[in-house]
């Protein structure tokens, strides 16, 4: 497989998995009620758009501004990684982590008016797992190759957003609860093994004799 190729899918199912769009739906529904189909749409827009530009400016931004704070790359692995991997948990058990939204979140999203930035795009599917994740990938990218790579991926990932949200009506209808749970589990554990190996990276370069 050509390294592009591996690149862009490495990054797709790692975006696709911590972003989650299918497991947003229930939430999407109860957020967007009593919206008409045309408001509920604009809604999806926005939000997607919103999740690709958030992790476009995190994956192509986001170290510069970690050493503005002096924070090293490694310490940021392992600290996103058990972000990563507390997220993975959540989904395992089919629950909505804290991590994403806390409850008093929630309950002031209810009366918001436009939930599209806030809280849809941001935590509940471009949250700090995702953001972590975006910049450790866009360190990865070594190469202009790998770069738009990296990029069309995130694109992609939003755009699946875009149509998870825009179908989240017939999607309900058809996974029903049991069918939202079973995905969000299986993401769950692709997660949990991306978030172990961000922590292992993390510490090899922190402990160097761990890789020995």
């Amino acid at each position: 497989m050509e390294p592009y190729l591996s690149g862009f899918l490495s990054s797709f199912v790692a975006l696709s998995a911590i972003v989650n769009p299918i497991g947003v739906v229930p939430i999407f529904l109860t957020l967007t009620h009593g919206e008409t189909d045309r408001e509920r749409q604009h809604t999806a827009y926005i939000s997607a758009f919103s999740v690709g530009l958030i992790l476009l400016l995190s994956a192509f931004s986001g170290e510069a501004v970690l050493g503005f704070f002096g924070i090293g790359l490694p310490s940021f692995r392992v600290g996103g990684g058990i972000l990563v991997l507390l997220m993975a948990i959540s989904m395992l058990q089919a629950k909505q982590s804290r991590i994403r939204q806390s409850p008093s979140e929630a309950e002031y999203a209810e009366d918001k008016e436009n939930v599209a930035v806030v809280p849809l795009a941001i935590p509940l599917m471009s949250g700090p797992g995702a953001i972590s994740l975006a910049i450790i990938q866009g360190h990865q990218a070594a190469g202009l190759e790998s770069k738009v790579a990296l990029g069309i991926s995130i694109i992609a990932v939003a755009l699946v957003a875009l149509v998870s949200l825009s179908l989240a009506k017939p999607i309900g209808k058809a996974l029903g609860v049991t069918g939202l749970n079973i995905a969000t589990r299986i993401m769950g554990l692709i997660l949990a093994a991306i978030g172990v190996q961000m922590i292992a990276q993390g510490l090899i370069k922190l402990l160097p004799g761990l890789g020995a």
